[in-house]
């Protein structure tokens, strides 16, 4: 699933791309996608939008319209954009797309289609839930330890957790625990403020990395040009299993929480 630094490349790529464009039509072929309004609806209102603001949070996509309305794009697992001439035309995965000026067309692709694109002018009746962006001044030391104090779930089903910190999923809760050297099972609450400190800061570090090389391409997230992030050549964890830690060289071990694959070093991290 594409998280913050592969959303925010996207976001920093289209915007030299579309900023002023208009949308002179759109086309939707899976209606699914299309979360509110409802399909019919959000064709007609899309029509005559120019996009004005680019943004994100966490894993949103915030493009904003010169009539003040917003489209966002929540990517999902396998959800992509790219931008291509008119007469390009589209495989079975591409489910919406937005027909500019100028001769091109905006494609929205997803193969497992569950990705979701909303039309409306308040975006917080979506977001209100999302926790502090970890970029930001919002994401303190003290903010993040009132998240976890207490909290008895594994401090990476907490990262994973949404309201807690904004925009980090599973490749860079993985990092961000081993950079901080915290087991990932241990309980959220056992984390003293040091940790806490630690974690706050190993979390800003790996997403800024990530999004110096422009996300990690592992299976389905490819940039808006076609080519391939970069920052899967940095992990130092993540499907990692059975190859030596960089720190320490003991093996990497994998096991499941939440459902998810873990990725650690038990020698730098643990329990």
């Amino acid at each position: 699933m594409p998280e913050l630094p592969e959303v925010e490349t996207y976001i920093r790529e289209l915007e030299p791309a579309l900023k002023g464009r208009t949308i002179e039509a759109a086309e939707v072929s899976w209606p699914r996608i299309i979360a509110a309004p409802d399909p019919p609806e959000f064709l007609h209102e899309i029509r005559g939008e120019r996009f004005q603001h680019f943004d994100r949070r966490g894993k949103y996509m915030l493009l904003g319209m010169a009539s003040g309305k917003t489209l966002m794009i929540h990517l999902r697992m396998t959800g992509e954009l790219h931008i291509y001439p008119s007469d390009f035309a589209p495989d079975k995965h591409v489910h919406v797309r937005f027909f500019l000026d100028h001769c091109s067309h905006l494609h929205y692709r997803d193969q497992r289609k569950f990705g979701r694109i909303w039309l409306v002018r308040d975006t917080q009746s979506i977001l209100h839930r999302l926790g502090p962006e970890p970029l930001s001044d919002a994401f303190s030391v003290e903010a993040f330890g009132v998240k976890l104090n207490g909290r008895k779930a594994t401090i990476k089903a907490l990262l994973l957790d949404q309201s807690v910190v904004a925009g980090v999923g599973n490749i860079y809760a993985d990092e961000a625990l081993f950079c901080a050297k915290i087991h990932p099972r241990r309980s959220g609450g056992s984390l003293d403020p040091a940790e806490q400190r630690s974690l706050r800061d190993a979390i800003r570090t790996v997403l800024e990395r990530a999004i110096a090389l422009k996300g990690s391409t592992l299976q389905n997230y490819i940039r808006l040009d076609g080519e391939k992030g970069n920052a899967q050549d940095a992990h130092q964890v993540f499907r990692k299993t059975g190859q030596p830690c960089p720190i320490c060289g003991h093996p990497i071990e994998r096991i499941v929480l939440t459902q998810r694959s873990t990725h650690f070093c038990p020698n730098c991290q643990p329990q």
